[in-house]
């Protein structure tokens, strides 16, 4: 059996600027999970003393504090200033930008709309810079923009990690009703570049392995195009979760990971395919 790597994969500009500032700060902690990866989590905690905290009160134990990637509320930051912590800002610098778009165009009387998962750390974030929380909105599909009371100027951002034509629906859906509409591209070039590389791999594969945590939603999003092309795609986390039986009577397999999969996972996936396959 063939196995092919997808072109693009793995890891991304964001996360591999986190991790090098975590390795760069030992005997620190990182304010909720640095990257959706709990082997490399745990990786920087034996390697370096670098913890993990997800509330203030545990924060407080620590000198220093590493932002996660996909960073955290304004009101958390700036207790976290008040309290004199060294704060070290790892989040990546595609989602700053959607944080100070909506800062801004909040300020400036425009009605925020986030296209994202109003329960990932990344969308809590950005709705946090608004300085209006009644006139912020998050939706998933064009759906729920109806019946939002949303006045006559509106700006719109997105998830990183969300698809460009489902955020296209969501602006279609928006321009038809507003007589102001502001559009920011605020989806990363990565996140492109994995999802086509991916699709394209999974058209010729007999079996799809996309290695990332079960709640990285870029790796997600890798794992539902996969298998819209190749039914027997399979999400892991790592090579125990792999099964002899995915690869029986097949010919190729083609792997994808997503953003925060580092090359040390994705190479064991890839010896104990080789080792099932003997």
């Amino acid at each position: 059996m063939k196995i092919e790597l997808a072109k693009s994969y793995g890891f991304c500009y964001g996360v591999k600027r986190a991790i090098k500032i975590a390795e760069e700060h030992p005997n620190s902690a990182t304010f909720g999970p640095l990257i959706h990866n709990k082997d490399e989590i745990n990786r920087l905690k034996d390697e370096f003393n670098v913890g993990l905290v997800d509330e203030l009160e545990d924060a407080m134990n620590y000198d220093t504090l590493v932002i996660r990637t996909h960073g955290i509320t304004k009101d958390k930051l700036k207790t976290l200033k008040q309290n004199g912590k060294k704060i070290i800002n790892a989040t990546c610098p595609y989602v700053t930008t959607p944080q100070q778009i909506v800062e801004k165009m909040s300020k400036e009387g425009y009605t925020i709309v986030i296209f994202g998962d109003k329960n990932h750390p990344e969308i809590k974030g950005v709705a946090s810079y608004s300085v209006d929380s009644e006139r912020t909105y998050i939706v998933l599909s064009p759906e729920e923009v109806v019946g939002l009371a949303l006045g006559s100027k509106v700006a719109i951002v997105a998830q990183t990690t969300r698809k460009p034509e489902e955020y296209k629906k969501i602006v279609a859906a928006l321009a038809v009703r507003v007589a102001e509409l502001r559009v920011f591209n605020t989806i990363c070039n990565a996140t492109f570049e994995n999802q086509d590389a991916t699709a394209e791999l999974a058209k010729k594969s007999d079996v799809m392995i996309i290695i990332g945590g079960k709640n990285s939603s870029n790796t997600k999003q890798l794992q539902h195009i996969s298998k819209s092309y190749c039914k027997d795609s399979y999400h892991i986390e790592n090579e125990d979760e792999l099964e002899k039986s995915w690869f029986e009577g097949k010919e190729k397999c083609g792997i994808s990971a997503g953003a925060s999969t580092p090359d040390w996972i994705i190479q064991k996936v890839i010896n104990k395919i080789e080792e099932l396959r003997k």
